[in-house]
């Protein structure tokens, strides 16, 4: 039986890929294992290690790989010293790391270098700030590419990975959005204790490359709020440099009956609210990738998800309170609901990514990685170059179709 790992550090990866696990765990040929780590062991944040437990999901290993306030690059350190530990008294068969956290980072070097194989989830994708170096990094440093669409699965051609070794199956997260098992927005209301309506989603995160100006940021994220007149459920920053600024920003919330603030909301129970919100702002990556699924028009604030995918729901703006304003009425004015979006899937990645697993040669993937080289489209010249691997890639950013 092949033991696979899945590094967890946040509620919401552990929430998005707890389909995966599940349909892992149920299998006949595979043992699921977690490592659990991060947000997930922070008072703060609601220690969401007990959602992994009434999840079902025991025994799993703990490692509190943080104080509040620790630096980025000491938490990267922290979670590569207790990964590469346990790695080493009980190796799995397959590391499985999630998007673009820095415990992402920590999985794929430790996989790298103890010869385990390392399976990534979403790579290939762009994000913002310091955000998109991490995806990148983690792409190359693993085997294995489970991708949300072929736009990712260009990029990491592009970036030299192996064509038999990514695999598009969807985001994980689309699985959970179009299940029927959803709450109802009455059970959602009564369990947060809500009780006002229409109403907004506020999600707002540090920028790590820009942590001098998050103090400001973050007070005029807030004064827009305020001064919007609406009513908003907020949800704590991320764990990132400069979520003190944010935090404290929150405090001029206190009090005020168009405001209900959570440190973290269960991912059923957010799917629900970001379903029947009226719309959603700040500069979360569930205004790009999760709200347009819904067809909930969303308002993205300043450049963290800078450079990623758009649709005509999203309205960018800067972090001016007067900007943030604008955008808001400009949503409200809107009319009808957006069109929906798939571009991150379809709700079946689960069984893609089990498909994928079941294949024998999935588990004769070299542990040596190489550097593929691809035909580049010179400017303008019209002539590629070639290299060693000529024929093997991507020009002009296409990719061939899947097959």
């Amino acid at each position: 039986m092949k033991q696979i790992l899945f590094l967890t550090g946040t509620r919401a990866d552990f929430e998005k890929l707890k389909g995966m696990m599940r349909a892992v765990d149920a299998h006949r040929d595979f043992e699921c294992r977690l490592f659990v780590t991060g947000m997930h062991t922070l008072k703060l944040y609601g220690y969401t290690v007990n959602e992994i437990r009434k999840a079902g999901f025991e025994p799993f290993h703990v490692f509190m790989n943080q104080h509040l306030g620790d630096p980025m690059e000491m938490v990267l350190a922290n979670t590569i010293t207790g990964l590469s530990r346990y790695v080493h008294e009980d190796p799995p068969d397959l590391l499985v790391v999630h998007g673009d956290r820095v415990e992402t980072l920590a999985g794929a070097i430790v996989g790298a270098f103890t010869n385990t194989l390392v399976a990534h989830i979403e790579g290939g994708e762009r994000s913002g700030t310091v955000d998109e170096l991490v995806r990148h990094s983690a792409s190359k440093l693993a085997h294995l590419h489970f991708v949300a669409n072929e736009e990712a699965r260009a990029r990491l051609i592009q970036m030299g990975e192996r064509r038999e070794a990514i695999h598009v199956v969807g985001s994980p997260d689309i699985d959970v959005m179009m299940s029927d098992d959803l709450p109802s927005i009455e059970a959602a209301f009564a369990r947060y204790e809500l009780d006002f309506d229409p109403y907004a989603l506020a999600l707002f995160h540090p920028v790590t490359t820009d942590i001098d100006g998050m103090e400001d940021h973050a007070r005029e994220f807030v004064t827009a709020l305020l001064e919007s007149g609406r009513n908003y459920v907020v949800i704590y920053p991320n764990n990132d440099e400069g979520a003190a600024h944010i935090l404290r920003q929150y405090e001029r919330l206190a009090g005020n009956p168009h405001f209900r603030v959570f440190p973290s909301i269960g991912f059923e129970y957010f799917l629900t609210l970001l379903e029947h919100a009226r719309f959603v702002v700040g500069n979360s990556s569930a205004g790009i990738r999760e709200a347009p699924v819904y067809g909930v028009r969303s308002i993205n604030v300043g450049d963290r998800q800078a450079n990623r995918y758009t649709a005509d729901s999203i309205v960018d703006t800067g972090y001016g309170h007067e900007e943030i304003l604008a955008a808001i009425e400009r949503v409200e004015s809107a009319g009808e609901p957006a069109a929906r979006s798939l571009h991150f899937g379809r709700g079946d990645s689960a069984k893609r990514f089990m498909r994928a697993l079941e294949e024998p040669a999935l588990w004769e993937t070299p542990r040596q990685k190489s550097f593929l080289d691809v035909p580049i489209l010179e400017p303008g010249s019209g002539a590629r170059s070639s290299g060693p691997e000529a024929g093997d890639g991507v020009a002009s950013g296409t990719a061939e179709p899947e097959r």
